[in-house]
This record gives structure tokens, sequence and C-alpha cells, in this order.
């Protein structure tokens, strides 16, 4: 059999390069014969970059730049042989990562880096952009982003908890920004504000309390006010502008100032950058899989990702998770695809964390033995 690993990452445990090398470690210790390929994946949050450098034809660069509290760092992205194109992943600079958890600021957070990381590969001559906005620090409404593109933003500082006053200025963006071919690699449809918004949604796991979010909202609103005017284009209720913080937002407001701009399903723009459709030729079997499958994985989560492509290609599909809940086996259900559990029975978090790769070596060789005796991956449905 040709079989193809295709897994995002396990969030806060693995790599979604060291859940696919796991995955096809246990499976060779059952069926050794098998051709195996590993495209290794991600949703446009932190390991985008590791998921589409493996794919190969990619080069590594690092430039200075600063974290989200501000602080000097050296961050790492992608960029083509030719020059042309660059991969640039927030969680690099501006990801909630980069901060310990008495760190986190929802106030002072900021997509500066991010900005600073962008104009970097624009200076490098690239004029292609893929930008996976997942896994921020941050609830500024893209403002830092926009201040590092040359906009003027003036009336309150970054930190202030009232931005009643904030004024923008898009006049002085930078002119090269009309020459990149942007494409945002975005999972959430949330909008700007209010109880489905950035700070509603996001803004706890980053820092803030619950009387924090009705302020960051606020503060968010005020932005919109006065970034929507500049822009000329009303953006905060588009789907996706709540995305990384507001960053979504932001970009939308500034996409006529690209040559082009598309904001687009993180896993889709990945497996477009990591050349996935060219890896599915040919195979017999995809085995993907995620931290977690659950109620959200047909919401743009990978492993739904990965399944639909498979279905479509004609190729049986079958999603390890670390949990697996029955909204997730169901939504996977609809495409065809099975979903198994990494472990034998319920654990916590920090057990599975602890466990570390053992645990999906074990699944994927019993579910090799699994498809051996029964003759093969389309008969193990159920």
């Amino acid at each position: 059999m040709r079989v193809l690993f295709a897994p995002d990452s396990f969030k806060g445990s693995l790599t979604s390069v060291e859940v696919a090398q796991a995955l096809a470690a246990g499976w060779r210790r059952a069926r050794p014969g098998d051709e195996i390929r590993l495209a290794p994946l991600a949703d446009g949050g932190e390991g985008t970059l590791d998921a589409i450098e493996a794919a190969g034809g990619w080069v590594r660069r690092r430039n200075p730049t600063h974290d989200p509290l501000g602080r000097p760092i050296e961050a790492a992205w992608l960029q083509s042989p030719d020059g042309q194109r660059a991969v640039v992943e927030l969680a690099a600079a501006s990801g909630l990562s980069r901060l310990a958890p008495g760190e986190r600021n929802p106030y002072a957070a900021t997509t500066f880096g991010t900005g600073e990381m962008v104009m970097a590969a624009i200076g490098a001559g690239v004029r292609g952009l893929t930008l996976g906005i997942g896994g921020s620090a941050t609830t500024d409404g893209g403002r830092g982003l926009v201040e590092a593109f040359g906009g003027r933003v003036s009336g309150a500082t970054r930190d202030a908890r009232n931005w009643a006053r904030v004024a923008v200025d898009l006049g002085p963006l930078d002119p090269r920004l009309g020459e990149l071919d942007v494409q945002v690699a975005c999972d959430v449809n949330n909008p700007l504000l209010g109880p489905r918004g950035a700070a509603a949604t996001y803004g706890p796991q980053k820092g803030a309390s619950g009387g924090d979010v009705a302020i960051l909202d606020r503060r968010n609103e005020a932005w919109a006010n006065a970034l929507e005017p500049a822009a000329r284009r009303r953006e905060r209720d588009t789907p996706g502008a709540g995305a990384a913080g507001g960053v979504g937002f932001a970009l939308l407001c500034l996409a006529g100032h690209f040559a082009s701009f598309a904001l687009s399903p993180g896993v889709d723009v990945v497996m477009a950058a990591a050349g996935f459709e060219t890896v599915l030729e040919g195979a017999d079997l995809v085995i993907t899989g995620e931290g977690r499958i659950d109620a959200q994985t047909a919401h743009g989560k990978t492993a739904f990702g990965v399944a639909r492509r498979a279905r479509d290609a004609g190729v049986h599909c079958i999603a390890v998770g670390g949990g697996v809940e029955p909204g997730g086996a169901a939504a996977l259900a609809t495409l065809g695809a099975e979903a198994i559990a990494a472990h034998d029975a319920p654990i916590s978090l920090e057990a599975a964390i602890a466990a570390g790769a053992s645990p999906i070596e074990a699944a994927a060789e019993r579910l090799a033995r699994l498809i051996t005796s029964a003759g093969g991956p389309a008969t193990i449905a159920g």
C-alpha cells in the first residue's frame, strides 16, 4: 500500500512533523513493506512554517523583530528559491507561545512584530505572501500591523484601554504593499465585535478577564470607527474579521492597498503551499490527525480539510486524535472518514502531553495491524 501521513500538530505536545514521523514509525513496525510519504500540515497557526518547509522547495530566513510585548527577538519566515514568494507565520513574532502565562497582557500585546516580518520579506524582494494568522497573543485589531506597514495612528498609545480618540492616516503606508499579492490563512469566521467577536471569543485565553473583554471590545469598536473611514471600507462584520484578535479586520480594510488579497481557510492555504494535491496522487490511504477531534473539527480544522480532499480524490481517510469526541467523529463520517483515539482510555491533557509520541506510534501500529487483518482500509469502517 501507498500510505500518506498528513496530520496537524498535537498542540502543546508535538509538531505536525513529529506527529507524522510518529505515525509512520508505528505503521512501519506492522507493515514495513508499505510505501510511506509524509505531508505534515497546519491550519495557519503555529507550525505553519514547519509544515510548509517539510514539503521542500523553501529557504528559511531569520530577521530581527519584536514579540507581543515589544521586546527584541529574532523570528523565522520562508522564502521561495526564486525570492518571489514568502510564508510568514504571525505566531512566530506575535504568538501566544512567545509569552509565559503570567506575561499575557491583552491591552499591551501588539501585532507590530508580525508587520515587521512582512516588511522584511518585502525588503528581500518578495512579491507573493502567504500569511498564517493563527495563534496570536493579541487583541489589538491589527493596529500594530498597520503601524508597521507605515500607517500613522495617533490619539492613544497602543496599550491604552480607551481608544476613543484614535485617528488613522493611511497616506504614509509603504507603497511597496501595492506590489504584494497576499493570501491569508485563517481558520475562523468570527466578526470583529460583539458576543462572537475577537475579544469575547478569544480574549480570555490571552489573559482577558470578563471585565477586560467588554473594554477590549469597545476599544476595537473605536479602532474600527477610525480605520474603516481611512480605508473607505466597512469590514467589521465580515467573516474572519475577528481572527487573531482583529488582524483579519485590519487586513480586510487594507485589501485595496495590495496588488491582490484573499482570506481563505487556513488548511486550504497550507495544503496549496505544501503541494498536497501532488503528494495525494497515487495514495491508497491517507492518515491525518490532530490533538482533539471534536465538534470544531468541521470548522476549518486540518483533519476535516484532509478528509474532504481525500474523499474528492477517492482515497480512504482515517484520522487519529489525541482525543475523539462524538461530534468530531460524526463530522468526519460525513466525508467517509473514520476517527480513532491515540489513547486506549480517557486521559488528561497533561498526561497526554507528558506521554509524547509513544501513544501515537502505538495507535498507528494497531491501525496497521487491523488493516492487515481486515484486508484493506476500505473494509474497516465502523
